[in-house]
């Protein structure tokens, strides 16, 4: 099992104030004859009585390096082979970015990477680290 990401529990508490029920603290993705992937976390929302439950996967990211832009690289790489991975597997649970709120205003704001975030459909949940809560969810 992979190692956790600085925030990890800090996700997992603001999804939990939210309403979601995590079923898995890293979701395990088979990949044929080589090793599998790892996402962060896994949770369940309910919904109302007359719609089907939510499920979404969350790859947690920290963003603490020197270099945002590095940091940002890997993320989406990660994202983007973890979003393959997931299709096969589980193809209705919806995979999101986990970034706190500061590298959000700061660095995911600018004209660049929000043309890459849409461009390549990243799914970002913006939390604070400070209040454990979650403060948006960018589809």
């Amino acid at each position: 099992m992979p190692a956790k990401d600085k925030f990890h529990d800090v996700v997992k508490t603001a999804l939990q104030k939210d309403g979601w029920v995590i079923t898995s603290e890293s979701l395990y993705i088979p990949l044929e004859r080589i090793t599998g992937m790892y996402i962060d976390l896994a949770a369940e929302k309910i919904l109302v009585a007359d719609r089907q439950g939510q499920k979404i996967a969350v790859e947690v990211k920290s963003f603490i390096n020197p270099s945002p832009m590095s940091d940002f690289h890997t993320a989406i790489g990660q994202f983007i082979n973890y979003r393959y991975g997931l299709a096969a597997f589980e193809p209705d649970r919806i995979l999101y970015l986990a970034v706190p709120l500061r590298a959000y205003e700061d660095f995911f704001t600018t004209p660049f990477v929000q043309s890459v975030i849409k461009g390549s459909q990243i799914n970002l949940l913006v939390y604070n680290p400070a209040t454990e809560e979650i403060v948006r969810w960018q589809n």
